[in-house]
């Protein structure tokens, strides 16, 4: 990878959309490809490239442009997919917990368990149209980000963050009854 010179990421540093532009493209295949390696999962790999190049934009006046851009890029990929992987585990771990309680449910536990049922559904039909949509569509029609932005016409970004706050609000709803 050749390097970009200082005057573009300089430039791009102090507000220059073009020059901005040209620092994702430049960066855009190896940052990809390091994201690939640590996730081995192209579309999140995606995400996390995409998030990144917005979260360097909004934080641009922040940056030091007399260090190393690629160190600096690459450190704040790493520490994203490092953060993003460690609430995935977290996640499979509850995920995991959540198994095993059930493999251990008897008859009597068969009640709360539906009773629980019937909150989160209550909790799913208090959502927003838009916001229920969405999460019926990932989590029953298995669509991905993308597949949803496209076919609703909004953004991946949007719906990621969506998707985000709804399963919030199931989770804080459903503890609250459980």
């Amino acid at each position: 990878m050749a390097n970009l010179s200082e005057t573009i990421i300089h430039q791009a540093i102090q507000g220059d959309k073009i020059a901005f532009a040209k620092v994702y493209q430049h960066y855009r295949t190896p940052a990809l490809k390091f994201s690939i390696a640590l996730l081995k999962d192209t579309e999140e790999a995606e995400n996390m490239v995409h998030d990144v190049f917005i979260k360097i934009w909004d934080k641009r006046s922040l940056i030091n442009p007399d260090l190393n851009f690629s160190s600096y890029l690459f450190t704040c990929l790493r520490n994203m997919i490092f953060d993003y992987l460690k609430q995935l585990e977290k996640s499979q771990l509850l995920r995991q917990r959540y198994m095993e309680r059930m493999e251990r449910a008897t008859e009597e536990d068969q009640e709360a368990i539906e009773i629980r049922s019937r909150v989160l559904q209550a909790a799913i039909n208090a959502l927003s149209e838009k916001r229920k949509l969405i999460l019926l569509l990932n989590v029953e029609g298995g669509k991905s980000y993308q597949e949803i932005a496209e076919s609703l016409r909004i953004s991946k970004n949007t719906v990621k963050n969506q998707l985000v706050k709804a399963k919030q609000l199931l989770r804080e709803r459903v503890d609250l009854a459980g």
